[in-house]
Formats: C-alpha cells, structure tokens, sequence
C-alpha cells in the first residue's frame, strides 16, 4: 500500500548568526519516514531534537530566515513544489495542525466558535449557521462545558487547557487527511487526555485520518501510536512499530528515555535521568550525537555519524553500539 505522506531527505536549516555568509545550521538534518491511510506515527524525543520543526515543514511554516528542503510527498504531491495557493488549500482541510502554544495560534480578535466554524467553511462547503453549528458540537466534543457559551468567548476568556482543547477540534472540524499533533495533550488532565485521544481514533476510523503525534510523554505515545520514530539533534536514531520499540528498544538513548517512565510495581526513590543536555546541531559533526551523554561512547562513536540499519524489520537503529 502506498503510504499517505513520505518524506525524504528533510532538511531544515537557518543561517548562523554572525557567521560568514551563507553558513547554516540544520535543526533538522536529512530525515526520512513515511505514514500510511489510519495509521499513527509517535515522535519522541526531548526538546530542542527537531519534533516541532519537523511539524513545521509539513505545513509551509517554517518561520524566515529559515529554509526547508527535501521531498515532502503527501498524496501524490511533493508540498515543498506547490505554490502558495495549493498551501492555502492544503492547510486545514488536507493537513490540519495542533500547535504546542495556543494562545499564539488562536486568533486573539475572534470568537472561538467563529473560528473553528471558518474551517468547516471554507474546507468542508458548509454555510455559516451550519458552520457556528458544528463548531458548538465540536468543543463539546472535546470535554469544554457549556459549548455554546464557550464559542462566543475571545481565546482570552479560556483558560489554558480549553484553548489547547479549542485548538484541537478546530484542527479536527476540517476532517483532515492527516493530522499532526504536537503535544496536544500537555495541558490537559487525564481524564480530558484520554478523551482527546478516544476522539482522534474515532475520527481516523471513520476517515481513514493519518496522525504525526509528537509527544515527549511516552506513555500517551504508547496509547495511541502504530508506529514511532525517535529524534535526538535533528536525526532520527530509532523507528520501529511501536510494540517492538518498547519491548526491544535498541538505541540507548531510547532505552534513556523509557528508563525514566514510572513503574507502579517498581518504585523507586529516584527516577533515572540522561546525564546532560541534548547537543546543538554544530555539535558532534562528523560522529554520533549523542556521544557525550553516552556511557557506551568510544573514539569511533565520536569519528563518524552512524548510519542507520535495519536490525529486523521495520526496526532501525542508527548506532553501531546496536547490536543485530
């Protein structure tokens, strides 16, 4: 089958500050992966690793001086070769995003229900009453109480966690073909995460919706996701199906990163940390990334970038500390 997005050689750069011209950094450097009709991708990985410019990308939204490049294909189409219009008709109706910070997306001069009935407009040829309509249904469906009071309020008058939840049905009002969520579920208690994540399979079983579901939380990626990718300094170290990652994770900076998920039946008095902080992008050229907060680092880690190969199937490890 083939898949609905696959991206290849995703690069996304900036120019460094005082350097000489043309010098530039990546923040996301050469990644590739691909999803299908229904499926959901969990990308995890601390921040600062690329999940979020990632996201970007995919939506013609990497903020200037910024550049992305590499081949986005979604549909049939390559989106970094479409024009401005295509994006336009792209964004909302084929590809809907949850941005990680509300209140900067939102627009601060409308009324929510305003907003997210615009979506339904505009990408799904409802009329207006139609659209203020389903907008009421749709934070009712997210958790909000008292709907209909709530979508005639300014994004200021919501607090924290019901824009997040606002900015979740207006992402899924348009139905979209794929869905990408970052960090949807952060501000939200867990009786509402559960929700927003009962409301996002329903609608991939309905619509057939693919999902990028970026999160730092483990557990809610194991919930939701089929697949998932692990970033660290704007590379991709592991992807697997999500059942294998989590029984047979082979990067160690994925076994860091489950490591330090709470175990009930295993109570400790301190939770294990990854000593350090996630490299730049200038760091590490020319080896491993993630060599200095390695305990199984030695002089070849730190000479040369590993490559990523495949350990069994669908199973990717770029580490050559990994095992077959």
């Amino acid at each position: 089958m083939t898949p609905l997005l696959e991206v290849a050689d995703l690069r996304v750069c900036f120019p460094v500050r005082g350097a000489a011209r043309g010098q530039a950094r990546d923040v996301v450097a050469g990644i590739g992966y691909a999803i299908g009709e229904g499926r959901t991708l969990g990308v995890v990985g601390e921040s600062g690793c690329g999940k979020s410019m990632t996201a970007l990308a995919l939506m013609g939204l990497v903020p200037p001086p910024g550049r992305s490049t590499g081949t986005l294909n979604f549909a049939g189409h390559d989106l970094n070769a479409q024009s401005p219009e295509a994006w336009r008709r792209t964004r909302g109706g084929q590809i809907a995003m949850i941005f990680q910070e509300p209140m900067t997306a939102l627009n601060p001069v409308m009324p929510v229900g305003h907003q997210i009935a615009e979506v339904m407009v505009l990408h799904r040829g409802m009329s207006w009453p139609e659209g203020e309509q389903h907008a009421v249904g749709m934070l009712e469906a997210v958790g909000i109480n008292s709907p209909a009071e709530r979508a005639r309020a300014y994004p200021h008058q919501l607090s924290g966690g019901m824009r997040q939840r606002a900015m979740i049905a207006m992402a899924l009002a348009g139905e979209p073909r794929l869905l990408i969520a970052d960090e949807p579920t952060t501000a939200l208690d867990v009786t509402i995460q559960a929700q927003i994540v009962d409301l996002m399979r329903e609608l991939q079983e309905r619509i057939g919706m693919a999902i990028q579901f970026i999160s730092h939380n483990l557990a809610v990626v194991s919930e939701i996701a089929h697949d998932i990718i692990v970033m660290y300094a704007g590379r991709i170290v592991e992807a697997a199906p999500a059942e294998q990652l989590f029984a047979d994770p082979r990067h160690p900076y994925t076994r860091g990163l489950i490591a330090t998920l709470p175990d009930f039946e295993h109570r400790l008095a301190r939770l294990p940390v990854i000593p350090g902080v996630v490299a730049s992008a200038e760091a590490g050229a020319g080896g491993c990334r993630f060599a200095d907060r390695c305990a199984l680092a030695d002089a070849g880690c730190r000479a040369a970038e590993p490559p990523a190969r495949e350990l069994q199937p669908g199973h990717c490890v770029a580490c050559f500390k990994a095992a077959p």
